[in-house]
Parts: structure tokens; C-alpha cells; sequence
């Protein structure tokens, strides 16, 4: 069973990578239904990394794959040094610790 067995599901973001729109802690609301489009808060997964899940924005579609980015450019290890990702889902809501609309 993959991760994308229901609907919707939440997870718990970790690290700085996303920083400031989204903190280590923050729960998000996935939507594994909804398409990406460029902007959208995207769960991801790395085909060089196929065990590593990582939440970033889409920037642009690359064929089957996306070019993606953490908005902390400081801390964020992302398309620019692992080059196009799987987009499992797209974050649509902060549960938790600010509700509100992501994308």
C-alpha cells in the first residue's frame, strides 16, 4: 500500500526547508487528488531518493516529473541539486499550529 491509498491525509512537516510559509511542526492537509500547478505546496518524491518524502513548491512541470524548490533557499535541498521530482500531492490546508488555505 502506497502513501497515496486515500484521498486526503495528513502529515507533520519537518525541517526548515519551507520556511517562512510553512515550520518545522506545522500539520498540513494533503490532497492526493488534486493537481499540481505551479506555486502549489507539493508533497514530493525523489526518484534518486525513493525512500525520502519532502514537501516543496512546484515551480514548473519537467515532462512526467516537476522542478521544485524550498522557499528557504538557504536550507533546502531541492531540484536544483536533485533535479526533477514525483508529485505525490498537493498541500492544500495548514491543520495546524495557523489554519488556513495554502493553495
Amino acid at each position: 500500500m502506497g502513501i497515496d491509498r486515500w484521498p486526503l491525509r495528513r502529515l507533520r512537516v519537518r525541517g526548515p526547508s519551507m520556511a517562512p510559509t510553512l515550520r518545522d511542526g506545522d500539520v498540513l492537509l494533503v490532497s492526493f487528488r488534486k493537481r499540481a500547478r505551479p506555486g502549489a505546496i507539493v508533497l514530493v518524491r525523489w526518484p534518486s531518493r525513493p525512500d525520502q518524502l519532502s514537501v516543496k513548491r512546484a515551480v514548473e512541470r519537467a515532462g512526467e516529473r516537476w522542478l521544485v524548490v524550498g522557499d528557504n533557499q538557504f536550507a533546502s535541498t531541492d531540484s536544483r541539486e536533485l533535479g526533477p521530482a514525483d508529485v505525490l500531492g498537493v498541500a492544500t490546508f495548514r491543520l495546524w499550529p495557523r489554519p488556513g488555505r495554502l493553495s
